[in-house]
């Protein structure tokens, strides 16, 4: 069963097409992956999913409802949460914090409660706290709750946007560059982090990755976008072989790549 499906999806810029006629369908369940060589239009999608950007034309189908055109705040309350490829974290507030401050729906003090400091404001920090908490644990950041964001080196700063992300809950979790500024030891436990998501967490999952490792290590389908189009989906054995494929990231010409 499909969780999200994208039919022929268009989006323009001043008369460029930076994603043309895209369709492709992400089962309940996977780790999808979204690739592409730089400007292929893959953060393009994923801005258009998650209602940064409006298609000129197409369906985006969450669970089969129309979600395209909506606000992000709107797509978000229906379960898809992303993160960035340029990271956005508050620097000068602890990696706890950061978390928390993701949680701000799951309160039920009012602003009064807040101002008064009382039991029921109390209980909802006691609640956020603990849930921030067990994300961190399970993304390896359980040890540097109390430091501050700014402080962490690059990639645990990933890992700690993944963290505030899964604290909106999401049904469907979209990852921009996870594995951006991570050594190789960092990639590798990243992918039994993601695949942890998927197995324990129930989450579906779509990548958008340049370090290939990654991608053909827990991606179970890939579809590649370049220039705005499709021109591949299929398993990782199938797309590390496909012609168009080599060509976009070699730069060799389809029948050369074939030979």
């Amino acid at each position: 069963m499909s969780l999200l499906e994208l039919r022929r999806v268009e989006k323009i810029f001043g008369g460029l097409r930076a994603v043309h006629d895209v369709s492709l369908v992400v089962e309940r369940g996977t780790i999808f992956g979204l690739i592409g060589p730089n400007g292929a239009g893959k953060t393009t999608l994923f801005n258009v999913i998650t209602g940064v950007y409006t298609p000129e034309s197409g369906a985006i189908l969450l669970s089969g409802k129309d979600i395209a055109g909506l606000r992000p705040a709107a797509i978000a309350a229906l379960g898809v949460a992303r993160t960035f490829q340029n990271i956005r974290i508050f620097r000068a507030m602890t990696v706890e914090e950061n978390v928390m401050v993701a949680g701000h729906h799951l309160h039920t003090a009012s602003i009064v409660d807040a101002m008064l400091r009382s039991r029921r404001y109390a209980a909802d920090e006691h609640a956020l706290s603990k849930r921030a908490r067990e994300l961190l644990e399970i993304l390896g950041l359980a040890e540097l709750a109390a430091e501050l964001a700014g402080s962490l080196p690059y990639g645990s700063q990933r890992r700690l946007e993944i963290a505030r992300a899964l604290m909106l809950s999401p049904q469907l979790l979209l990852l921009d560059e996870p594995a951006a500024g991570m050594n190789s030891q960092e990639a590798r436990t990243l992918n039994d982090q993601i695949r942890f998501l998927r197995d324990q967490l129930g989450l579906t999952v779509v990548l958008v990755e340049h370090n290939m490792a990654v991608v053909m290590n827990v991606c179970e389908k890939i579809h590649v976008v370049d220039h705005g189009e499709t021109i591949a989906e299929g398993t990782p054995a199938e797309i590390k072989v496909h012609p168009k494929v080599l060509a976009a990231y070699l730069g060799e010409e389809p029948e050369e790549a074939a030979s």
